[in-house]
């Protein structure tokens, strides 16, 4: 597949093989953004972003990925000025997903340090800075963790908190509480990330599972500069639910102790009843409590059923072993070092 370099909207063809040989040291810092129709805030946030990082004296690159949105996000990121970073403009074929844009974007990183952040402006791109001077330290990953979170319902917050301690608590690997995915990740932890071979990907989970050394950042949490959230709670609901089986298999452990416990009173409440009729002449309780044994217990049938099929639907999508992602053009704008004087 060829790969493109823009230069004033002017295309020009690059060897795709001799970019991917370049080494990974050219670049010190990669900023990945993923964009699924955000025509709305693209060129504010680039104004910022760029702002940042023409103020730093170190070579970095913004990888753009537009997650096949169907807005003007795409022909905004191809006329975004150029700046002293290296622009690498990424369009998958269709929507596929933060989780696997995110993963695209870390597979085309070359940095030595890499951080993700959305273009909504929530997280704000000037702390930039303070989380490369922290990895400068020796720290493998800076988590920006929330310490307001302004613009969300008390709803949201709410229920955030309560998934953060509840996958804690099921989960064997320790997840960071009210961390998104805005942070920076060293080199070593992106390779051991993206040599990962599972297609059904949780990212803060897997950000997480690498371990090395972590620091927390504190920060304030604007609401959105612009557009509208992707994130409806139906959808929220699907990735917390995912987010669980995909670092633990406590359900399965407590869909067997609940069956246990149910047998066990099932048991118990039938000698109760053998009990009372041959000693006390009572005679079983009728169709009422029938039926709601009968409910209850096919309700705890159907729930494990439903977590078993969870985790053999995972085991069915990797088995199938299709591609994350497919990327439909790539286009690479190269950084005008003159712009400050940066040697190249």
């Amino acid at each position: 597949m060829s790969l493109y370099a823009m230069s004033s909207y002017q295309s020009k063809e690059y060897d795709y093989q001799l970019i991917k040989q370049q080494s990974k040291t050219d670049v010190e810092l990669s900023i990945i953004v993923p964009l699924f129709n955000e025509a709305a805030v693209v060129d504010q946030f680039h104004r910022r972003l760029t702002c940042v990082l023409d103020a730093m004296s170190t070579g970095s690159e913004i990888i753009y990925i537009d997650d096949g949105s169907s807005d003007e996000t795409w022909r905004k990121l191809q006329l975004l000025s150029q700046n002293t970073s290296e622009q690498v403009l990424i369009r998958l074929s269709r929507n596929f997903g933060k989780e696997a844009a995110m993963s695209a974007g870390i597979e085309a990183a070359r940095g030595s340090a890499v951080i993700l952040i959305d273009s909504d402006l929530q997280d704000p791109p000037e702390l930039i800075p303070d989380m490369v001077d922290i990895w400068r330290k020796g720290y493998d990953i800076i988590n920006m963790r929330r310490r307001e979170r302004h613009g969300e319902s008390w709803l949201k917050k709410t229920s955030a908190a309560v998934f953060y301690r509840l996958l804690n608590r099921l989960s064997d690997i320790p997840i960071p509480e009210n961390v998104g995915d805005f942070r920076l990740l060293s080199r070593r932890v992106v390779d051991h990330i993206n040599a990962l071979p599972e297609k059904t990907r949780y990212m803060k989970g897997l950000f997480s599972w690498p371990g090395f050394r972590q620091k927390a950042l504190f920060f304030d949490r604007d609401p959105r500069a612009a557009g509208e959230t992707k994130w409806n709670y139906l959808k929220l609901l699907g990735l917390a639910f995912e987010g669980i089986t995909s670092f633990s298999i406590q359900p399965l452990r407590l869909a067997s102790w609940g069956g246990f416990l149910t047998a066990t009173l099932a048991v118990l409440y039938a000698l109760v009843i053998v009990f009372k009729a041959l000693t006390l002449g009572i005679a079983p309780p009728g169709y009422a409590s029938l039926m709601v044994a009968t409910l209850f217990l096919g309700g705890v049938q159907l729930l494990a059923i439903g977590l078993l099929g969870e985790y053999v639907g995972r085991i069915f999508i990797e088995t199938k072993q299709r591609p994350l992602y497919l990327v439909m053009k790539k286009f690479i704008k190269p950084a005008n070092r003159r712009l400050t004087g940066v040697a190249s």
